[in-house]
This record gives structure tokens, C-alpha cells and sequence, in this order.
């Protein structure tokens, strides 16, 4: 069984998601001492770029999620974020900034070869055509991590909330690992504690420790991933143009000009058309914190507070 207790560093992925939720919750309940531990966040819109795909609220939810904790977070992200990339027209991938422990900011990457996009990622199990997840979280990952000198000579264990039940292609995941980033100078250790967790124990924990589900959970989205998920079903597509129709058709508009559709076969616009809108997606209250880039709610909610989420156990896709 692995042990946190022997590594230096504890730090884990965290989205804001109910699965890295819960891959926190159970170090906690392992009786891991919470100063071992940091959260890392991956803005995938960037700081300096649109909120095209990710919530706008997700970051002020992760930072008070951590406050709430009382564990530190660092926020990581690829300069100019998803936009930029998908619009590289013969230019290199942008640099990589993430927080230290000091405050300051590290950059690195951005020394790569010329390439063009202009296209969205595709549906599909191969990330080098679903080159979200590997742009612009699990690459921006790597980087942070090897240009950290407070890593070298210590050993890292690095958590991730992957589990087995969301799509064959995750089923085949080893819950433990030995990291990409680990050399002779880092010992760094990949463990999904969760991986063989269904998704009635990532709540059940989620709800034991009374945490308040992010925003979009509660719209009806199953996943948190981006509220623009690429592998969204017809209801997400037609939930996101319901509460925020200005930045669908910008995506709309993005699928006409590339001549490349997300889904391949069908555009957003057709997809929505054969969706409905979540419930969740009448209630304007609910929309506006969901899109507050200054969310400040509670994190642990009063004891018999609780409720299940509307989008608990909904179908919403992924890589298979």
C-alpha cells in the first residue's frame, strides 16, 4: 500500500472536480498531515487569455477550497491558454508560468518548433488529436514540476483523480507509477488512489465531508473538466448555449471558420439543437455563481445541508 508519510512532497492535481476532491478527502482520511500537502490548479484558459472552455468560477472555488483547508495552492498555466494555442498559425507553443511557494512566478518551455492549429481538439482517445489534456494540463504539469529546484534530492508523490469506471482508455491506468518527470536527481511517483472508485464513492466521500459541489455540478454538468467539454452529450451543448449564448457562438463561429468541427461528424450548433438544457439552467441565481469569476461561498456546508447534485450520475462522456 503506498504510504504519503514517505515522500517530501504531497501534491495533488485538483481540478475543483468531484474526483480530485475526493483523492484529497481520502489522504485526509489516511490521517496525511495537511502541511505535507499542496494543491496545483491548471487554469486552462490561461490569465491573460478568453474563458472559451473552462468555468470562470473555477479558480476563486479552488482558492477557497484551499482556504478552507488550509493547504496551500499554486496555479499553473500556459500563456495566452486555450485560445492561443488552438489559434498558432506557424509560431511555437507558448511558455508555461506557475506560482512558487515564495510568491514569485517561474516561466519556462516556449523553445519548441513552429506549428499551426487552427482547430479545435478532436474528439478522440489519442491525445495528440485531443491536445487539450496534454497542452495544456498534463505538459503544464511536467514543466512546473521539473523547473522547481525545491524538488531536487526529495521524493515526490504526485495525485491524480483518474479513476478506472470513466472510459476504457482511463480503465488502463496503473494506480501507481513511476512519474515522467522523475530522474536520478527527484524520486517522483504517480498514485490515483480513487482509480478503482465508482462514482457513488467519490460522492459518498464528497458528502461526508459536507463539501459544497462546485457550481456547475449543481447546473446538471457531470463533469467539471471545461463547461465546453469536448466529449459533452447534446444536453451540455445546448445547456451552455442556454446560460451563455455569446460565448457559444464564439465557438460556433471558431467550428465555421476552421471548417473543423469538435465532434467531427456534427457541429455544436446541430449538437445543441438535438439536446435540452439542463434544469439547473432556469435558475438564473445558480448561472451567476457559476460564472463569478469572485465565487466566495462556503466550502463545508452545515451539517444536513447536504444534497446530492443534479449532476451526479449523468452521462457526460470521455475518451474511450
Amino acid at each position: 500500500m503506498v504510504n504519503p508519510l514517505d515522500y517530501d512532497h504531497v501534491v495533488v492535481a485538483f481540478s475543483g472536480g468531484k474526483d480530485s476532491t475526493a483523492a484529497f478527502l481520502h489522504l485526509l482520511d489516511r490521517n496525511v498531515p495537511k502541511d505535507r500537502i499542496e494543491l496545483w490548479h491548471h487554469d486552462i484558459d490561461g490569465r491573460d487569455g478568453s474563458h472559451l472552455m473552462d468555468w470562470p468560477s473555477t479558480p476563486a472555488y479552488c482558492g477557497a477550497f484551499a482556504r478552507a483547508f488550509d493547504v496551500p495552492l499554486y496555479f499553473s498555466w500556459r500563456i495566452g491558454g486555450f485560445e492561443r494555442e488552438m489559434l498558432r498559425d506557424s509560431t511555437p507553443t507558448a511558455p508555461v508560468n506557475w506560482e512558487n511557494p515564495d510568491g514569485s512566478l517561474g516561466q519556462a518551455g516556449g523553445k519548441g518548433p513552429s506549428g499551426t492549429r487552427l482547430r479545435f481538439p478532436q474528439v478522440s482517445a489519442d491525445i495528440s488529436v485531443r491536445w487539450c489534456s496534454g497542452y495544456l494540463k498534463i505538459d503544464v504539469g511536467v514543466i512546473a514540476l521539473r523547473n522547481q529546484p525545491r524538488f531536487l534530492g526529495k521524493k515526490t508523490l504526485f495525485i491524480s483523480g483518474e479513476r478506472a469506471e470513466e472510459s476504457p482508455c482511463r480503465a488502463r491506468y496503473k494506480e501507481f507509477e513511476m512519474d515522467r518527470t522523475s530522474t536520478d536527481k527527484r524520486t517522483v511517483h504517480r498514485w490515483r488512489p480513487i482509480h478503482a472508485w465508482r462514482e457513488r464513492q467519490v460522492w459518498e466521500i464528497v458528502r461526508r465531508h459536507l463539501i459544497n459541489p462546485h457550481p456547475a455540478y449543481r447546473l446538471g454538468w457531470g463533469r467539471l473538466s471545461c463547461r465546453a467539454f469536448i466529449f459533452g452529450q447534446a444536453d451540455q451543448w445546448a445547456s451552455l448555449k442556454a446560460i451563455d449564448p455569446v460565448g457559444f457562438s464564439v465557438l460556433s463561429e471558431y467550428e465555421r471558420e476552421f471548417g473543423f468541427t469538435i465532434h467531427r461528424s456534427k457541429s455544436i450548433e446541430q449538437l445543441a439543437a438535438m439536446g435540452s438544457p439542463f434544469a439547473g439552467c432556469a435558475n438564473p441565481q445558480l448561472i451567476e455563481e457559476a460564472r463569478d469569476p469572485n465565487w466566495n461561498h462556503p466550502i463545508i456546508l452545515p451539517e444536513g445541508s447536504w444534497q446530492l447534485p443534479a449532476g451526479a450520475f449523468t452521462k457526460s462522456g470521455g475518451p474511450a
